[in-house]
């Protein structure tokens, strides 16, 4: 999967550009005890059975410490939405953090080329990610994203398939610190499978919330 590269452009920016002895995506054995709290959370957290988690190579040049995993929301062997999250940290903090951790993600899906021409999408697709994080009481700082649909039209040879849509949302966020200056990781992860959930179309993980938007049918299942 490719990076969130808007956020992860911004994060580095933001960041120190360290070379490549972060803690990549095993969180690292001389990782300081606040970063290997944050990701032993990750590796524990209990996740809607839908939605398919596993670590993968995380960038190295955005922070001193980072951890990433992939994930899709998966209907048989079919993918409905996937995404990508990295948790940063850099013990010095940073100014534009206001924290020393962040928290940096890329989610996408296809959707009906109706659904895709909507003009407030974008600004819907928004609120899933704050609404996702309010709806479990987490606080955070500093949110910045960008939500971007695209259309794919198919002439000659490929005319016979149909025009495909997808949105893609790519974000970044500081998640507040606890005690020791950890941040609940968990409860963060669990409202990033709970966006992916809700991009893909599935129900809210807990029914009558009204603080969730339920995406509208969209286009039936992607072959991986």
């Amino acid at each position: 999967m490719d990076d969130a590269k808007g956020t992860e452009e911004e994060a580095r920016h933001k960041g120190s550009h360290h070379g490549s002895g972060g803690s990549g995506g095993n969180g690292g054995s001389t990782a300081p005890p606040a970063f290997a709290a944050a990701v032993e959370a990750l590796r524990a957290a209990r996740l809607r059975p839908q939605v398919e988690v596993e670590a993968t190579r995380a960038p190295q040049r955005l922070a001193p410490h980072a951890f990433a995993l992939e994930a899709a929301v998966v209907d048989g062997d079919e993918d409905l939405a996937d995404g990508r999250l990295v948790l940063l940290h850099d013990p010095a903090g940073h100014d534009a953090w206001h924290g020393t951790f962040r928290l940096v993600t890329l989610v996408r899906a296809e959707l009906e080329p109706e659904m895709a021409a909507d003009p407030l999408l974008p600004d819907v697709c928004w609120s899933w990610l704050t609404g996702a994080l309010q709806a479990r009481g987490l606080a955070y700082g500093e949110p910045s994203g960008t939500v971007t649909r695209a259309s794919s039209h198919y002439f000659g040879g490929l005319s016979a398939r149909p025009s495909a849509s997808q949105i893609e949302i790519r974000a970044s966020w500081t998640p507040r610190e606890g005690l020791g200056g950890v941040p609940d990781t968990a409860a963060h992860l669990s409202s990033w499978c709970d966006l992916l959930a809700q991009v893909a179309g599935l129900p809210p993980a807990a029914p009558g919330d009204a603080s969730v938007v339920t995406l509208p049918q969209r286009r039936g299942p992607q072959s991986r």
